[in-house]
């Protein structure tokens, strides 16, 4: 099936468990406005452009508020069946390009928010994508980062993501170093580094 398929359906599950008032790691969401903003990005092309054009969020919140104000199964029902076959994004591998990281960082986010999380456990596949997924993504989301960044899983493998002095090795397992990407900080990861570096780059924003 894939990542993005495997952590569409355990995001879906959860939403049903938690409820549409849970909290998540994204700021001034509860889980049906993640639900919500993932059914956004699958099903309303007019409203896309917000997510990421400040200029343009408020139609996108709009939008968004729509489909947060739905019934909580009947939204959640939307994001388990993601798009029409019509979409641009619904096809094997494109499907597979845009929804694995935004997939698997948001059943994190509703995971993480809650009392007494852990870590899942290693997963070959998934962690696989998550390293790689990691490493392509970082240029993009440490842009702002004041130091450079290595990446280094548990088994050694380390990728060089983000160019200046000093230099930040973060260390952990490829899911939270991908979180870490992405601006979460509800991750176990070690730094080693100069203590200001390290400091500088944790308060950094990351992320799109």
């Amino acid at each position: 099936m894939g990542l993005a398929a495997d952590e569409r359906r355990s995001l879906s599950a959860l939403f049903e468990e938690v409820g549409p008032d849970a909290p998540t790691l994204c700021e001034g969401w509860q889980t049906r406005d993640l639900a919500a903003h993932l059914v956004v990005r699958e099903h309303r092309l007019d409203a896309l452009p917000g997510i990421l054009l400040p200029a343009l969020a408020g139609r996108t919140q709009r939008v968004q508020d729509g489909y947060a104000a739905q019934p909580w199964p009947e939204l959640v029902d939307r994001v388990r069946r993601g798009p029409s076959r019509y979409w641009p994004a619904s096809i094997g591998p494109l499907a597979e390009l845009t929804n694995a990281a935004e997939f698997l960082v948001h059943h994190e986010d509703v995971r993480r928010a809650q009392p007494g999380w852990q870590p899942r456990p290693p997963e070959q596949a998934r962690d696989e994508q998550a390293w790689r997924l990691a490493r392509q993504t970082a240029k993009m989301n440490l842009r702002k980062a004041p130091v450079g960044v290595v990446l280094r899983a548990p088994d050694g493998r380390s990728a060089a993501v983000s160019s200046g002095s000093p230099v930040v090795t973060v260390t952990g397992e490829p899911v939270d170093l991908l979180l870490f990407v992405f601006g979460r900080d509800a991750v176990h990861l070690t730094y080693e580094g100069d203590e200001s570096a390290v400091e500088s780059l944790t308060t950094a924003k990351r992320g799109l």
